[in-house]
């Protein structure tokens, strides 16, 4: 992590005290976040993460800004005082009021963020199974909650059993998605991802090749897909803001295929996105293309 953090429209030294332990969304883990790329010195597709962000906020009733632009600003303060114009950028809001044991606070919610170097994720991933790790009919399937304790725990037992991430399934035996990304399968021209109806984030990478990219011949859709489709496809990757587009390697108890081809060409339009998008919405002076 950086040296600097955004504590509402306040940057201090991470060192210095700014929580409470009354807050009561901080002790429980009931607040939303989102996971932003920041390329050259633009928060890449930040209208996106606010809309979803805001979402998420309604459904867990938690108070959260009514302006974009307001909270833009503030994060690309934190952006310029850790003088990190290419990272990773985490937003929390958290609810300060409320439940059960909270002591009343002045603000109704905080907001805290920080920004970290970009991780180097690898080549490709290993993946673990998990049964039964998201409830897709659970009206909060799909939300990007502070609460994040289940897949930690998950990420960690997967590193120790030597996978890189774990594929969780819904009650019904669907792939859903991993602890922080979405799954992608290559069925010749078609690419398929698990529908939101099978409990997956909604992730913004995931978002942009669904209605964004274009890569004629190859289309990508939703549709439901178990270990069986996954081992007949052609090859498979994740996607998250971090990691972009990622081949998996192999698949926890069965034999999977190692196509690149489909995945090469997605990945390069969705680059070429990239540097469109910071080129037209570009916050630092003379700067529009990617190092």
């Amino acid at each position: 992590m950086h040296r600097f953090v955004l504590h509402n429209d306040t940057i201090l030294d991470g060192s210095e005290p700014c929580l409470s332990p009354g807050q009561i969304g901080l002790m429980t883990g009931w607040g939303v976040f989102s996971t932003i790329r920041v390329s050259s010195g633009v928060l890449f597709e930040f209208p996106r993460h606010y809309r979803r962000m805001r979402r998420d906020a309604e459904l867990m009733h938690v108070p959260f800004s009514d302006s974009a632009d307001e909270l833009e600003q503030l994060l690309l303060r934190l952006v310029e005082a850790n003088g990190a114009p290419n990272c990773t950028l985490r937003v929390n809001v958290i609810r300060n009021n409320g439940g059960v044991f909270h002591v009343p606070q002045a603000r109704a919610y905080d907001i805290v963020a920080f920004t970290a170097e970009l991780a180097n994720w690898g080549d490709s991933v290993r993946l673990g199974v998990i049964q039964q790790a998201r409830h897709a009919q659970n009206v909060y399937a799909g939300t990007k909650v502070t609460s994040w304790g289940f897949n930690l725990t998950w990420y960690e037992q997967a590193h120790r059993d030597g996978f890189d991430e774990v594929l969780l399934l819904d009650e019904s035996g669907y792939v859903s998605e991993c602890t922080s990304a979405n799954v992608f399968a290559v069925f010749g021209n078609e690419v398929r991802t698990p529908p939101l109806s099978c409990g997956c984030l909604p992730g913004i990478t995931r978002e942009l090749l669904l209605t964004e990219i274009s890569c004629p011949p190859i289309v990508v859709v939703e549709k439901t897909l178990t270990l069986a489709d996954l081992e007949r496809a052609d090859g498979i990757f994740v996607t998250s803001t971090t990691r972009d587009l990622l081949p998996v390697q192999s698949v926890q108890g069965i034999l999977v295929k190692s196509s690149v081809s489909a995945m090469n060409d997605l990945s390069g339009a969705f680059q070429r996105h990239i540097v469109q998008y910071v080129s037209r919405n570009s916050n630092l002076a003379g700067v529009h293309d990617l190092p």
